[in-house]
């Protein structure tokens, strides 16, 4: 019997990365992901090896964030499930290996627990990375699959999901959290360990009897890598049409509908309980994937006539996304703080009663 654990969601990211046969971890450390780290320091080298061919568990503290991505780099053209984690200025130091391992079309999992910013900015929680997880933070043209889980379970089931996914289309996936995810304590129950992978025809795994393999992203001879590119693109658009998640509440009487994502979501939730409770029809967008944005989720905006207020830890990033997929059938309004600050219950409340 599966039973649940009390556990934060660094740690429930880490278990579902082991859970979902991540065999390689390399990171640095850097709050507030630490928790994530250590628990991978513990844990993976106990992890067992997965048939056909994967080896038993490899955590590296690298020296650097810039070492961790790249080792990962490696570790996934071998075609051993690899992860790494950091937070936001070490995401930034990630950035080109993160691009070169789309390039070469590798499946990775990288962990963004965010912090505020710009530069060093202080270790509170933030969402103002968004434009760099989903726009491509790193050069070229292209993309993550990214999820924003809104608890510690949803970070455990997430982690898996991304995994799997990651190896599906052959391309990076980011998992972006930030302090609070991070740090707090929930009820976790973990699923089945997955106990074999999918096979990886590509890897570079010796080439005794067969042509060699070859994972690259550099191409000299003309109109290659135009080729790669318009692959590359033909894959996210495959991503964009089948991959969209996200979660309704309230939406079939709603007159105004908050569109919010990770933890932020439910302090969302808790206002419009409130109300809603006075009578106000308000509901509820929350976003799972980030990359590929929930298009789909907006498409009654004609029909229906409704207004949207977005709230996020940041002074208008993924408001920019929503106004798109809104495509000026409905007003899109926007409540927002940064460098640590939350909005709270009272003043999405507020911003509410304004609108109506």
């Amino acid at each position: 019997m599966i039973k649940k654990i009390l556990i934060t969601g660094n740690e429930a990211i880490a278990q579902g990365a082991l859970d979902a046969g991540c065999r390689f971890y390399a990171g640095y450390p850097i709050t507030p992901q630490n928790e994530l780290i250590g628990y991978m320091a513990k844990n993976m080298p106990l992890a067992s090896a997965i048939p056909p061919a994967h080896p038993a568990g490899i955590f590296i503290q690298a020296e650097s964030e810039i070492a961790a991505i790249n080792m990962v780099f490696g570790a996934s053209a071998s075609g051993v499930r690899a992860m790494t984690s950091s937070s936001s200025p070490g995401i930034s130091l990630k950035q080109e290996g993160i691009s070169y391992i789309a390039g070469a079309e590798l499946p990775a999992v990288i962990v963004n627990i965010m912090r505020g910013g710009p530069g060093l900015g202080n270790i509170n929680p933030s969402q103002a990375d968004y434009f760099q997880a989903v726009k491509g933070g790193g050069h070229g043209d292209y993309r993550l699959i990214v999820f924003a889980p809104g608890s510690a379970q949803e970070a455990y089931d997430l982690t898996r999901l991304s995994f799997e996914l990651a190896d599906k289309y052959r391309c990076p996936a980011m998992i972006l959290g930030d302090g609070i995810l991070g740090q707090m304590m929930e009820p976790v129950k973990f699923s089945i360990p997955q106990t074999r992978l999918p096979e990886k025809p590509w890897a570079l795994t010796g080439c005794l009897g067969r042509k060699p393999n070859v994972a690259k992203s550099f191409y000299l001879r003309e109109g290659d890598l135009e080729k790669s590119n318009l692959r590359l693109q033909k894959k996210y658009s495959t991503i964009e049409s089948k991959e969209q998640r996200w979660q309704e509440l309230f939406l079939d009487d709603a007159k105004i509908v908050i569109v919010a994502y990770g933890t932020l979501a439910r302090v969302v939730k808790s206002a419009i309980s409130r109300l809603r409770a006075k009578g106000k029809k308000v509901g509820l967008i929350r976003l799972i994937s980030l990359w590929p944005f929930p298009k789909k989720a907006f498409a009654a905006a004609a029909a229906k006539k409704r207004k949207y207020l977005v709230v996020e830890m940041s002074y208008g990033q993924m408001v920019e996304d929503a106004r798109l997929a809104a495509a000026g059938r409905a007003e899109v309004d926007f409540l927002g703080r940064s460098g640590g600050g939350v909005p709270t219950e009272d003043e999405i409340i507020k911003k509410i009663m304004r609108i109506l």
